[in-house]
């Protein structure tokens, strides 16, 4: 039985009142769903990317939906001086920024021993290094200006398991995991918290064709890996970031919370692929195992 989802706002208007929040990659996919649910809750927001004119349209077609303030501006995270200088134009417009979610990333699948050195690195340079320098950049302005600040960081469940075939997307999405436990600790002491969310599949239309091709769906049927029957909703993302970027979340820091409908534990589990075995096998299993008398 599928376990349907629930896609209402969870938290109150004014949540975010008064608060600005950057959010990387936020043009398109599910940093643009962070991101506009919490310009619907009264947030100021900053969105980027790599596109100029990807990032103008959607900060314009997000204002007009929530009628808040959102700001769009290029900027490679791969460059510090362009993160500096994103920061500085948030500061600039809106006097201060309460909070970062690091979701800018890249991602394909491919056979590790195809891949050439650029490919890998451009993959590690998005996702770790991009991370890693909005999180210096911003992090180091709320320690001399004493400002409390929260991060939220986009990882996956494989950033711990580790998978084949997305090789450098893990290899960077652990880094990712372990700069935030560690900062966690250590700059907990200046008000700034960080934590990590672990999506499982919730289709886009970018990063998910990439990642799931046509051929491949059949095979890889949510409905057959995930115990609750389902991809994820945009909204249940959405909700679940706000949260944690909120003041609601204040004495959660260095944790990482995985929404994926179960689907990681469902890999892991030894013995969970006797889900395929029948209820008459499983009789007739079980009537072989029982000691015979006598």
């Amino acid at each position: 039985m599928t376990i349907p989802p629930c896609t209402d706002s969870m938290l109150k208007d004014g949540t975010f009142d008064g608060k600005t929040i950057i959010v990387t990659g936020g043009g398109t996919g599910l940093g643009r769903s962070m991101g506009q649910y919490i310009a619907q809750l009264g947030g100021n927001l900053v969105i980027c990317g790599r596109r100029a004119d990807v990032i103008a349209e959607s900060a314009a077609e997000m204002a007009e939906a929530t009628g808040a303030n959102v700001m769009g501006q290029a900027c490679d995270v791969r460059d510090p001086e362009q993160v500096e200088a994103l920061i500085d134009a948030a500061i600039e417009k809106f006097g201060s920024v309460e909070g970062l979610i690091n979701n800018a990333a890249g991602n394909f699948i491919c056979p590790t021993e195809r891949l050439s050195y650029n490919a890998f690195n451009t993959i590690v340079d998005i996702v770790l290094r991009g991370t890693s320098n909005c999180t210096l950049a911003m992090g180091k302005r709320w320690i001399e200006a004493e400002q409390r600040g929260s991060f939220l960081n986009i990882v996956t469940t494989y950033a711990w398991t580790g998978s084949g075939y997305v090789v450098p997307s893990a290899v960077s999405k652990a880094g990712v995991l372990a700069l935030t436990r560690s900062l966690a600790s250590e700059w907990g002491k200046y008000g700034i918290r960080l934590n990590a969310v672990a999506p499982g599949p919730f289709p886009t239309e970018g990063a998910w064709s990439r990642l799931m091709p046509d051929a491949l769906k059949e095979t890889f049927d949510a409905s057959h890996r995930i115990p609750v029957g389902r991809v994820g909703e945009h909204q249940e993302l959405a909700n679940l970031a706000a949260y944690l970027m909120s003041d609601y979340s204040a004495y959660i820091n260095g944790d990482c919370i995985t929404i994926d409908g179960g689907e990681w534990v469902r890999a892991a589990g030894q013995f969970n692929g006797l889900e395929a075995v029948s209820s008459e096998q499983w009789d007739q299993l079980q009537a072989s195992m029982k000691p015979k008398k006598g």
